[in-house]
């Protein structure tokens, strides 16, 4: 079975930084593109970074310049670098990662996501 296991948020004051983490656990055959996402109280989840296994990135624009995204490939793992927190990046934030299954007659792509790990950004 599959897992996605967050942990790094937290209560920061307004300026200030955090660092993500989520692991990826499981029988798994290979990850494609991994990710960040959010969803704030009263509002719809949306994408904060995203990384491919070959280390391209894409960020919201809300955050570019802010925040960053890296991958460990080995260990399965994603980060996310959260510096110069606004309060209106408070919200919890989602692991996703799109895995896939392959041999010589089939591809098999899932997505799996984490539990999620809240962030506060207050003074």
């Amino acid at each position: 079975q599959v897992q996605l296991v967050e942990s790094g948020g937290g209560l920061v004051q307004p300026g200030g930084s955090l660092r993500l983490s989520c692991t990826v656990s499981g029988s798994i055959f290979g990850i494609n593109t991994m990710g960040w996402y959010r969803q704030a109280p009263g509002k719809q989840r949306e994408l904060v970074a995203t990384i491919t296994n070959g280390g391209s990135t894409n960020y919201a624009d809300s955050v570019k310049g802010r925040f960053i995204i890296s991958r460990d490939n080995g260990k399965n793992a994603v980060y996310l670098q959260m510096n110069s927190l606004k309060p209106e990046d408070t919200a919890v934030y989602y692991c996703a990662a799109d895995t896939y299954y392959s041999n010589n007659f089939l591809y098999c792509p899932h997505q799996y996501w984490g539990q999620g790990t809240p962030v506060t950004v207050s003074s």
